[in-house]
Order: C-alpha cells, then structure tokens, then sequence
C-alpha cells in the first residue's frame, strides 16, 4: 500500500526534491529547468505530494496580474503517475487561486488533453503578453515553441 501525503504547502525542506523531479523533465525538454535559488525565492508558490518521505509531484501556481494566474512546473515522477496526482495538483492550485482574487488560470503545456479533462481551453499565446514578455523571451525554445497554452475561468464557489 503506497502512503501518500498532499498535496500540501510545499516548504524549503521540499525544494530539493522539487527540483529532482523538474530537472528530470527539463533534461528531456519538456519544461524549464528551475535553479535552487530559483525554487527557494518561489517556495510559497509550490504545493507537492510525497509518498515515503520523498517528494513525487510538484506544482506552483504563480500570479501573474491581478486577475491571473499560471500553473507552473507541473511534475509528477515516472514511478508515481497514473496515480491522479497531477489532478490534485492542479486542483490544489485552482482552489488557492480563488481566494487570491485570480479569476483566469492557465497554463503552458505540451499536454493540453490533461488539462482539457480539468476544464482548461486553449487559447492563442498572444493573449498572454504579460508571459510571454517575461519567461518566455528567455527560453531557448522561444522563437519555435510548441507549448500551447490552456486557461480555465473560475467560477465563483
């Protein structure tokens, strides 16, 4: 039987392991790599789920203005998915976002159908200058990006 804890609040306990899981995915080009410093300054962003003291998912949400928000390093490790953590990462995020006053989430993926189960459309990266001006423009993947980018709008309760 698998004993799984979150997600909850991640602390700078967690930040290694947060960052294992990210390195992972972002030596295979599948999202940006993330320094230590970078994962400590944005500690409070992070929620993770861990299973036996180490840290098997992870995911930030990040406000971006006053009204939105993006998922952020969304990672589960390859031996712990299937499992929905994913799901109750993005709902984790989705539920602190209400009452921060962000009514638009989104996200940036290469996986657009898991985020469709979770309610998200695509939309044109366009309509989210303020991200694209910020990360975006120092990415290498910049000038030929495939992420497509999904928002889901919160409804009040």
């Amino acid at each position: 039987m698998i004993i799984k804890y979150g997600p909850r609040k991640a602390a700078t306990a967690d930040v290694p392991g947060i960052q294992r899981i990210v390195s992972g995915f972002a030596a295979q080009g599948l999202m940006l790599p993330r320094s230590l410093s970078q994962l400590y300054e944005s500690v409070r962003d992070f929620f993770v789920i861990e299973e036996a003291g180490e840290i098997v998912g992870c995911a930030a949400l990040h406000v971006s203005w006053k009204d939105l928000a993006e998922i952020k390093s969304l990672a589960v490790a390859a031996t712990a998915q299937s499992r929905g953590y994913g799901r109750e990462l993005v709902e984790a995020c989705l539920r602190e976002a209400r009452p921060l006053g962000v009514t638009r989430v989104f996200a940036l993926t290469y996986v657009p159908e898991f985020f469709a189960r979770l309610g998200f459309g695509e939309i044109d990266k366009a309509l989210l200058p303020r991200k694209v001006w910020t990360e975006c423009v120092h990415c290498p993947k910049f000038l030929n990006c495939t992420e497509v980018a999904v928002i889901r709008e919160l409804k009040d309760g």
